[in-house]
């Protein structure tokens, strides 16, 4: 600090920094305010009210954890997790290991598709496969912006879009406000028979994102770290992680309000109302209830998640390919091709709420391929050094990951024996 400076400047000067130095973290929570999320939370307070208001709760802190984990990995090593995986896989293994992360990326992109596409027909009036069609060209325009290297510009525009997000799926809880003992009853943990469960596993595939994980460690690497060979003193590397520490809590504290906010809402104001367990009964019965404006609303809200989501979520499957294949696809390419499915599937009348869902639970299983081997990497003293995982941060990490496989081991049993789908 110059001679004379005043402490107050410095204070001022170091926070200005630290904001400076924000961003990624909230470009990967996009994914966790997507359309998929939309249709979990919907559906599970409409149908059962505040029951599964834990599931969230739990599920936001599990992903501020996990999401800590993949930027810190991405800062110290200057590399992705799907490089790192990359480097360490045999080539079978690496190969099988991209199929099941392509899969997820697929079922992710098709929710935010589909989401963008039903909240054009609720806006517009627009027919699903044009919808569907519009959000691709849209996100094209978006992932044009990171294409051009321009990281930081992206950065604004998705959190700008998150702004709008937030107000519109928030702005029908202050006309009807959820019940204050009904929301505490819903805080403590339980279930009422298997279809809670799939809802349960569907609102966890959509709140702990696997293509989150493996974009954030690429999102940090290219902000702070974008030359893994040259050297960055570890005071200047514990900084950047204090600085990500403020992004996560941050990004994912508004994630986790929108959130767990759209299922009171269906609660507050959809339960009991037939047919209000899809995305377009949800915003006709808030619309009856709430008002055209509030409808509308919502609906700019849903269309803002489709658009920011599938542009994310493009990225992080070319993260996924370059890192585990070695192979750079252009992102418009990519977005082309990955457009397809869902404009097929929306043509031939497939119903796009339950997709959403379906969606959510294949993402549900993905999470412990990417979860385990976070855990294990970040732990490990020789990648990381004196940034590895402390135990406390390890005993968390290896409990969330036992909770997942828990919770998929028992939707596995109740699907193969039928019980889910009475």
């Amino acid at each position: 600090m110059p001679a004379g400076q005043p402490p107050g400047r410095r204070i001022r000067g170091s926070r200005r920094a630290l904001l400076g130095l924000l961003g990624p973290a909230f470009v990967a929570a996009i994914a966790y305010v997507d359309p998929g999320n939309v249709a979990a939370n919907l559906t599970a307070g409409a149908q059962y009210g505040y029951l599964l208001v834990w599931v969230l709760v739990a599920a936001n802190v599990m992903a501020v954890l996990v999401q800590y984990q993949s930027a810190k990995l991405g800062i110290v090593t200057g590399k992705s997790l799907p490089e790192i995986l990359g480097e360490r896989l045999r080539p079978a293994w690496r190969r099988a290991f991209w199929v099941q992360a392509e899969i997820v990326a697929a079922a992710t992109d098709l929710a935010e598709v589909v989401g963008g596409a039903v909240a054009l027909y609720l806006l517009f009036g627009l027919p699903l496969p044009l919808g569907a069609v519009i959000v691709g060209g849209i996100s094209m325009a978006l992932l044009a912006v990171q294409s051009r290297n321009q990281q930081r510009p992206f950065e604004f525009v998705i959190m700008f879009l998150l702004g709008i997000i937030t107000v519109g799926f928030l702005a029908g809880l202050f006309i009807s406000p959820p019940d204050p003992g009904g929301v505490v009853a819903g805080l403590v943990p339980g279930f009422q028979g298997p279809d809670t469960v799939l809802l349960a596993a569907s609102m966890l595939g959509a709140t702990v994102m696997p293509h989150a994980i493996y974009v954030h460690s690429a999102l940090s690497r290219d902000r702070h770290r974008p030359d893994p060979h040259l050297h960055v003193p570890p005071h200047a590397v514990a900084r950047l992680i204090k600085a990500t520490r403020w992004d996560v809590v941050a990004a994912l504290a508004v994630a986790g309000i929108v959130n767990i906010g759209m299922l009171l809402l269906a609660a507050s104001t959809l339960g009991g109302e037939g047919g209000t367990d899809t995305i377009e009964g949800a915003h006709a019965a808030i619309t009856a209830n709430l008002g055209p404006v509030v409808g509308v609303v919502f609906a700019v809200g849903l269309l803002a998640s489709g658009l920011a989501s599938t542009s994310v979520g493009c990225y992080a499957g070319g993260t996924i390919m370059q890192g585990l294949l070695k192979i750079r696809i252009p992102l418009m390419t990519r977005r082309v091709l990955t457009l397809i499915p869902a404009v097929v599937l929306l043509a031939v009348g497939f119903d796009p709420t339950w997709g959403l869902v379906l969606s959510q639970v294949v993402l549900s299983f993905g999470i412990p391929f990417v979860l385990v081997p976070l855990v294990v990497l970040t732990s490990s003293k020789p990648l990381m050094g004196r940034f590895a995982d402390g135990m406390t941060l390890r005993v968390a990490a290896v409990v969330s990951v036992v909770l997942v496989v828990a919770l998929n081991l028992v939707l596995l049993w109740l699907t193969f024996t039928g019980a889910a789908g009475r």
